[in-house]
């Protein structure tokens, strides 16, 4: 029987990836964005290819009770959420102070509530039938604090807190959860940030190796998952003993 991934944010970017990804490996999908034009091209794409079978779920999830509509819809159609994948978020660069409190609010909402909602909804049943993987997308932004990103980072860092959290929560279970911590990556996501310019992205991974290094990492059962050594090395080994005032200097200069 075929595993579904649930995957927000699907339309593009890491979230197409994984979803390429998990039909690889024989899962069926139900995917989630605003786009459906988008959505439709994907599961055209994957069933060409893939003996799968792909769900395709056309909503804002920021919309009032989209979250809770979606797992309703799911449970009463009888299909089990194997492998629960958040995606959907986005980011802003500016200063905090110049940033429309609005924009800010629904990265929270997006970034954080629904993230949290989503996950709150489908891992009941995950502990019920002791078997299943939520795969929460962060970022090396969860682990450091971030001038010119200040809510976006913010955002990431209770992401990976949650993560970990849940996941020793579920330790004595079979299911796991898993935080998937990129650098830049080659997505939307730089534009829409106004990042494409910046020492940040000059050296931006594809989607691609993201999403297949997170899906392993999930399979798995990892806490974090940081895609490149490197980076790991520095915000793991190194950030931590640097002088606050110097980490938050360099993180602002890789930004302008």
């Amino acid at each position: 029987m075929a595993k579904t991934a649930l995957i927000t944010g699907a339309s593009s970017g890491i979230g197409r990836d994984l979803a390429h990804v998990h039909a690889e490996h024989g899962g069926d999908l139900i995917v989630i964005a605003r786009r459906e034009d988008a959505l439709i091209e994907l599961k055209e794409e994957i069933e060409s290819r893939h003996e799968v079978s792909v769900r395709v779920i056309a909503r804002d999830l920021l919309e009032t009770g989209a979250c809770q509509e979606i797992h309703d819809e799911i449970k009463k159609e009888g299909i089990n959420v194997e492998y629960l994948i958040n995606n959907a978020g986005f980011g802003g660069r500016e200063y905090f102070y110049e940033q429309d409190p609005e924009y800010q609010m629904d990265m929270i909402d997006l970034n954080v509530k629904v993230l949290t909602k989503m996950s709150r909804l489908f891992l009941p049943w995950m502990v019920e039938r002791n078997s299943g993987r939520i795969l929460n997308v962060a970022s090396t932004a969860g682990l450091i604090p971030g001038p010119l990103q200040a809510v976006y980072f913010a955002t990431k860092a209770y992401v990976v807190s949650l993560s970990q959290a849940i996941a020793g929560e579920v330790m004595d279970t079979e299911v796991t959860c898993t935080a998937l911590c990129p650098g830049a990556v080659a997505t939307e996501f730089a534009a829409h940030a106004d990042l494409e310019n910046t020492d940040l992205f000059k050296k931006a991974a594809s989607s691609r190796s993201v999403a297949e290094i997170g899906y392993k990492a999930m399979m798995e059962g990892e806490l974090v998952s940081i895609n490149e050594f490197g980076l790991k090395v520095q915000l793991e080994w190194l950030a931590p003993f640097a002088p606050r005032k110097l980490l938050l200097n360099m993180v602002k200069k890789m930004q302008e």
